[in-house]
């Protein structure tokens, strides 16, 4: 689970912290009675979580920090910075803006306005926020299968928000969103770029011709699948959809998803750095420690942990993001897994697949007569598995969507409840097999 040399590498890196403050007059905190006890007190009620660092864990899009991340940001806490003003971590702030900026790179731009933040959603709320000040009595609109952030934050500004039924590929339907934006209402599409549900890519090519008639922004909510950008194994048609993020007008990505980091780090990006008007506001007590700028002055949280800057800034030395790099071929690997397990799916009569994988979540179920008999033998199956230690999530899937290939299922519900899994650590490429092996054997 982890490796024990970390911690001695961490005390290396603690001693080099200590020289730079070997000036200041002695001071020492003595440890508090009882701690040793309670923190192992704390390690066995953590034992009370599903196993997320493993292979076999392949149902939520949960993903162990790397060591690099979780070293760098530990070390970081010795500091505890605050990256709201230079003067609570102006180390840390120079590691935001240069992570930054290197990820705006990986999406194609080489200027643009962005910082971290506490999480996705609050990265959708800036974006949404900036939207609704460009286009204040305008509408937003996302697919159905976007995040459910989307409506509530729309709610949240004070912003109109509308669904866009989907096609039967998991898409936003450009029929639909057309006739939308013929009545001149909609001021953002947001599109998704990887759904948290099935993992399906909105038709970014063809908003972008739709754009080219009407008048709304386009902000990419790419918090889960953003980083696919440098996948060189996606189906064509997904690789064109990813090789146009730059056309967009903003850009929200998670690094505590496939970035490697742990909780606490969004990001989202603006491709104009004008925008930053938007957020001017005065402060009595702060700014005055640098007339450089402070990343307060370009958000909305104040206090955010310069630890997720660091442990982010660290992990991009290591891994830079860059097409056939290191960090480039775990994508890859993610893909991989995904594809494998839906080959093994479709080569199976006992079972049937939704659609295939466009990055790396997989959906399927038990091959049954009937919607209803399907619903029953998804739940037993997610039972029978998390007692064999492999851990999947379930769907429900709107019957009216289901491809063609399920027609002859008769559908006595609304939905269906699929099997559902996140292949998003590089290793499952390699478990894939074992994962199989258990799947089958739950079917008796």
């Amino acid at each position: 689970m982890y490796n024990k040399q970390s911690i001695q590498l961490l005390q290396k890196a603690l001693d080099k912290l200590s020289e730079g403050f070997a000036g200041l007059p002695a001071f020492e905190q003595e440890m508090p009675a009882g701690i040793e006890a309670i923190l192992l007190q704390v390690a066995e009620k953590m034992q009370d979580n599903f196993p997320y660092h493993h292979p076999l864990y392949a149902g939520q899009m949960l993903k162990p920090p790397h060591e690099i991340a979780r070293l760098a940001y530990m070390l970081a806490m010795w500091i505890n910075p605050n990256n709201h003003a230079l003067d609570g971590g102006r180390a840390s702030s120079a590691m935001e803006k240069e992570a930054a900026a290197e990820i705006a790179i990986m999406f194609g731009w080489q200027q643009s306005l962005g910082h971290l933040t506490s999480s996705g959603t609050f990265a959708n709320l800036e974006a949404l926020w900036i939207a609704g000040n460009i286009h204040p009595k305008k509408m937003v609109v996302a697919s159905e299968f976007a995040h459910y952030t989307h409506e509530r934050i729309s709610h949240v500004l004070g912003l109109k928000f509308k669904k866009v039924p989907s096609n039967k590929n998991g898409e936003m339907d450009m029929g639909k969103l057309e006739s939308l934006l013929k009545k001149g209402t909609v001021g953002t599409v947001v599109v998704t770029m990887g759904t948290t549900g099935i993992g399906s890519v909105d038709p970014l090519p063809g908003i972008l011709e739709l754009r080219k008639k009407y008048d709304f922004r386009i902000h990419l909510d790419a918090a889960y699948g953003g980083y696919f950008r440098l996948a060189e194994n996606l189906p064509a048609a997904t690789s064109q959809k990813y090789a146009l993020m730059q056309e967009a007008d903003s850009i929200v990505v998670d690094p505590h998803k496939h970035g490697l980091q742990p909780y606490g780090c969004g990001c989202i990006l603006f491709k104009n750095p004008e925008v930053g008007r938007y957020y001017k506001h005065d402060s009595p007590y702060t700014y005055f420690s640098s007339t450089e700028l402070h990343l307060g002055e370009i958000s909305l949280e104040c206090s955010r942990a310069g630890a997720a800057a660091v442990g982010l800034w660290a992990t991009q030395k290591l891994f830079p993001l860059v097409k056939g790099g290191e960090f480039a071929k775990r994508i890859n690997k993610s893909h991989s897994a995904a594809e494998k397990l839906y080959g093994k799916i479709t080569a199976d009569d006992r079972f049937i697949p939704l659609l295939q994988p466009e990055i790396d979540i997989v959906i399927w179920a038990a091959r049954k007569s009937s919607i209803s008999e399907i619903n029953k033998s998804s739940k037993l199956i997610f039972e029978k598995a998390a007692s064999k230690d492999l851990h999947l999530a379930l769907l429900n899937y709107p019957v009216r969507l289901l491809p063609g290939h399920w027609r002859h299922i008769t559908k006595d519900e609304e939905y269906v409840t699929c099997l559902r899994s996140c292949l998003l650590k590089p290793e499952h490429e390699e478990w894939v097999d074992e994962i199989w092996k258990i799947v089958t054997a739950c079917l008796g």
